[in-house]
């Protein structure tokens, strides 16, 4: 456990947020904006932390990061200059891709371009089959290569040959020689993703190539300046949820593609420990993203898409709506209300953040509809300008033939609600899961103010409000264990394996995962298997123990897709993938609250179901432990606050809406638990 003071900095699309939890568990957040070098916005607010807590930056003894600099990279198409080198006769493979199709129906659907184009595909001559080496690569072959790919001044270079993933010889000398020649990085598919399936292999190895050189210099940039103010280098939260030293993602950018969101499902995994299931719903300055918790364990997954390509590495299972409190709202060629996905962003922003934005968003309509208040500083420096944002709601009106801003508001408010209650149906119900079994917890900047209303659509009973909820993937970044991934495919019918040999392979998977850890004695390796039904074309992830047994393995798949699929069936199962996780825990953060000051601050007129309404606006870092429904005498004894709906809770970097007919409790920790009641 790391002694001294921690950091934690998640840069999300609006605001770079921080959380600096002391060495006596006491939290200190903020929020400042984005900047284009993202490592600018992160160093100025860990000062701005650091000022809060009355400490020097040097003081901080352990920092952890949270990026969206793969993302951006890939959805915005400015990753490196990239080439391919793969087996001749599969040049084409990023176009060809899988037959299914995203847009069954659509006539007009378009397959993203490949992140390389067509002249920057380059063929060998080799070939390996999953048996061995069939055609060597020829040593003069590889130079007339690295002397085409130098006059393409590429950046980076993807190589992926065919069956690699079993016999990496030929691979591994033309990666070689290419970083031996090359003044650009190489990413070699079979130290990227040791797995079978050429298309997703090929475009994960892409990715990589396309990312690293800009994930190289950021983290650069950012070791240097957090040196300069007396920082530790930035240790990095990969997409699988768990953090890795700056030196290791700088070699493999690949496991940062999804960074951000998963500090924010970890952060709400750490707070909230009660019950089977959580839906976690971060919405943010851009998006909104949900995820699943079942069991205390984080939902993963290896079939993830970015920008319509397959990253095949382990991620956290994140659904990603463009609906967040910076989404602009908009009137489509139908006449039709729209919100999203484009978003006002940091600069200029929401109308409301008086930096110009004259566009009307969700933050716009929530100050309309009086959830957020003029007497509000977001982030703690931003004064909200509520003229702004009516004339931008106004606006709207008059285009959509609204009778005014709250019309507008209203209906912004709504169809941003519908756009967040499909993405949490969509990792709930239509994978089988019942949301009325989960609770629902709420963060980021705007998600606290939605959350109420996305429950009770859901029939949810039961909303979770962590008390950094504003900062909440910056404090998952100080609860977050160290995270190493590998795969092997081993494909053998279950009956003919060979248990020896699997549990070679996995000696094999514990080692490489193990050499990544930077405390490896500590670092405990969690195995798993893919596995399906002879005929199949995909898998489940299985968790396998310490001793390899094929008759309990075959049982635990059965159950698992008859779990997922409502259904087993009595087909022989085929081993698939082996998988080995190494996973250095961290100590739960138990937080310090007191709940200090006076927790109130007025009334405002806010807008519910039934019209205005006169409704107790409080300080949130204030609120007594043990503020509820029917609140305390007033006394010094007993201080708490009636937190029966309509409440408005305050932050610097969120609030949270209580509606008539929810109740809210303040925990020990600060956390506050709304609750369906009755309306009075």
């Amino acid at each position: 456990m790391d002694e001294g003071y921690r950091v934690g900095v998640d840069v999300g699309g609006t605001f770079t947020d921080v959380a600096l939890l002391s060495p006596a568990d006491e939290l200190t957040t903020v929020k400042v904006p984005t900047t284009d070098d993202q490592s600018v916005g992160v160093m100025r607010g860990i000062r701005k932390a650091c000022d809060a807590a009355g400490v020097a930056p040097g003081d901080v003894d352990a920092f952890a990061h949270a990026m969206t600099v793969s993302t951006n990279a890939l959805l915005e198409k400015t990753g490196a200059k990239t080439a391919l080198v793969t087996t001749e006769g599969f040049r084409d493979v990023l176009e060809i891709g899988r037959q299914d199709r995203p847009s069954l129906y659509d006539l007009g659907a378009e397959k993203p371009a490949p992140l390389v184009p067509r002249r920057r595909r380059f063929e060998v001559r080799e070939r390996a089959t999953v048996e061995g080496i069939e055609t060597p690569v020829d040593d003069a072959e590889i130079g007339s290569l690295a002397a085409a790919l130098a006059d393409e001044s590429v950046e980076s270079v993807a190589v992926s040959l065919l069956h690699a993933y079993a016999h990496p010889e030929n691979e591994r000398r033309v990666a070689a020689a290419l970083r031996e020649k090359l003044d650009a990085r190489v990413s070699a598919s079979h130290e990227v993703l040791a797995e079978f399936r050429e298309y997703e292999r090929t475009s994960t190895t892409v990715v990589d190539a396309y990312v690293t050189p800009k994930i190289d210099r950021y983290v650069g940039r950012l070791e240097e300046r957090a040196a300069e103010a007396g920082v530790p280098a930035p240790r990095i939260m990969q997409s699988n949820g768990g953090i890795a030293d700056a030196g290791t993602v700088r070699e493999r950018a690949v496991t940062t593609a999804l960074s951000g969101p998963a500090a924010g499902v970890v952060g709400a995994s750490a707070v909230e420990t009660e019950g089977d299931g959580l839906v976690t719903f971060d919405m943010g300055g851009t998006s909104s993203d949900v995820s699943l918790v079942r069991d205390g364990e984080v939902e993963r997954t290896t079939d993830a898409e970015i920008g319509g390509r397959p990253i095949k590495v382990p991620m956290v299972d994140v659904t990603t709506v463009g609906a967040g409190g910076g989404s602009v709202a908009w009137i489509d060629a139908g006449g039709a209300l729209r919100v999203g996905p484009r978003s006002a962003g940091a600069e200029p922003g929401p109308a409301c953040y008086g930096r110009g934005g004259t566009e009307p968003t969700v933050t716009d309509a929530n100050v309309v509809l009086g959830y957020i208040g003029g007497s509000l500083a977001l982030g703690g420096e931003l004064s909200l300008d509520e003229d702004a944002a009516f004339d931008a709601l106004s606006g709207l009106a008059d285009e959509a033939g609204l009778d005014d801003a709250l019309d507008a508001a209203r209906g912004v408010y709504r169809v941003a609600n519908a756009n967040m209650t499909r993405a949490i149906r969509a990792v709930t119900v239509e994978r089988g899961h019942d949301p009325r079994g989960f609770s629902l917890v709420a963060f980021g900047g705007a998600g606290p103010m939605h959350a109420a209303e996305l429950a009770a659509e859901l029939d949810v009973g039961r909303v979770v409000v962590p008390r950094p909820c504003g900062v909440l993937s910056a404090f998952g970044l100080l609860a977050a264990d160290e995270k190493h991934d590998a795969v092997r495919t081993f494909r053998t019918p279950l009956s003919e394996v060979d248990p020896a040999a699997v549990e070679a392979a996995y000696d094999d998977l514990a080692a490489e995962v193990r050499s990544r850890a930077s405390e490896a004695a500590d670092a405990r390796v969690r195995r798993a298997a893919d596995l399906r039904y002879v005929g199949q074309s995909f898998e489940l992830t299985v968790s396998v123990g310490d001793g390899f047994d094929p008759d309990s393995l075959s049982t635990r798949f059965h159950d698992a897709h008859e779990s997922a699929y409502g259904y087993r069936m009595d087909d022989p199962v085929e081993l698939v993938n082996l998988r080995a996780t190494a996973v250095g825990e961290r100590p739960p953060v138990d937080l310090t609250y007191r709940g200090e000051g006076d927790p109130e601050k007025g009334t405002r007129e806010a807008f519910f179901d039934d019209g205005f309404r006169e409704t107790p606006v409080y300080d949130r870092d204030a609120l007594p432990v043990g503020s509820g429904r029917g609140g305390g005498d007033g006394s010094s004894d007993d201080p708490a606050i009636d937190l029966s709906g309509p409440a408005i809770l305050e932050q610097d970097e969120s609030t949270t809406v209580v509606p008539p007919g929810w109740d809210g409790t303040v925990r020990d920790d600060g956390t506050v638990v709304l609750e369906r009641g009755e309306e009075e």
